[in-house]
């Protein structure tokens, strides 16, 4: 029996995936630590396989490539903190890039193997101010986690080119939806800021700098689908492409957002710029265009959806 590999499966975009996958009947080993993602976040289906444990641990790797065939493998698996790689590079390191090379050799060997796509970053690009972002713009990453990240695309490339590994690499931008964590620092700004919303009557928002900062903010549904069809697309071995919207977006919009859809005002604490914080970014998506795949959610309909994914425009109305 063929199967398809998630690692990083029980995580806010690997779950999303491996459910998209399910629904289209396909076999799915999830391979995942749970350091940030949850069981929970996974269905009780028979055609998925959970495996708990480190995609770093090398062992288990091959024990993994042993029991299963796999056709495509879809490598999510990272610790996707800035704050830590700068405390815990090293491990960072082993996690991001050590393990995303042994993943490429088990993978070199896998006869079977059709696709394996590449869960990359717009971290890569750093503070370079050029805009907007396309895939041939400068790579200045200002973290040991756009470091990596960066290293680990070219282990992917260079695969693909001397050994035929069919590989593709996604630079996600600011994913936002459900099931991601808007409790902790490294939750995605959206996600933090409808936290607020949805816990209280009058939402406090802490926004670090004068809130014109700007990013390209794309919903989840828009960045599954871009995984899933550069899972099968002829032409998109070999290859990196931006996972946006193409759309430049500041962070007091989307403030101005959930106030529309929540019909609450926010109180909003402007606080100190961050050091290292990005001032601007969005992403020339016209790889991804070219290609055949358009993203469908603008930011006041994805925001409205996110907000009512788990009834919670009723919890709302009950305060």
């Amino acid at each position: 029996m063929k199967h398809i590999l998630v690692t990083g499966g029980g995580g806010f975009i690997g779950s999303h995936l491996v459910e998209s996958l399910l629904e289209d009947d396909f076999n799915v080993v999830v391979l995942d630590d749970l350091s940030s993602g949850k069981r929970e976040n996974l269905p009780d289906d028979e055609r998925l396989h959970f495996i708990q444990g480190d995609v770093a641990d090398h062992g288990l790797i091959d024990e993994v490539f042993n029991q299963f065939t796999f056709t495509h493998i879809f490598h999510l698996a990272a610790i996707a903190s800035v704050h830590e790689s700068v405390t815990n590079t090293y491990r960072c390191h082993q996690v991001n890039c050590e393990a995303s090379l042994y993943l490429l050799e088990k993978a070199r060997r896998c006869p079977a193997l059709k696709r394996m796509v590449y869960a990359s970053s717009a971290a890569v690009y750093g503070d370079d101010p050029v805009l907007p972002k396309s895939e041939d713009s400068p790579i200045r990453p200002i973290s040991p986690y756009g470091i990596d990240k960066y290293t680990a695309e070219q282990y992917m490339l260079t695969y693909s080119r001397l050994y035929g590994v069919p590989a593709v690499v996604l630079r996600y931008f600011n994913v936002y939806g459900p099931r991601q964590n808007g409790g902790s620092m490294d939750g995605g700004v959206a996600s933090i800021f409808l936290n607020k919303f949805l816990s209280d009557k009058r939402p406090v928002v802490t926004v670090y700098g004068d809130g014109q900062q700007t990013r390209d903010f794309v919903y989840i549904k828009d960045v599954i689908g871009a995984t899933r069809f550069v899972m099968s697309h002829e032409t998109a071995a070999g290859n990196v492409y931006n996972v946006a919207t193409g759309r430049e977006t500041s962070i007091l919009n989307v403030i101005q957002g959930l106030e529309t859809i929540t019909e609450q005002k926010a109180q909003i604490l402007f606080s100190e710029k961050r050091t290292g914080d990005i001032e601007r970014s969005f992403a020339n998506i016209s790889r991804l265009r070219a290609l055949g795949f358009t993203p469908q959610y603008t930011l006041l309909a994805s925001l409205r959806e996110y907000v009512a994914a788990s009834g919670e425009i009723e919890h709302l109305q009950a305060l």
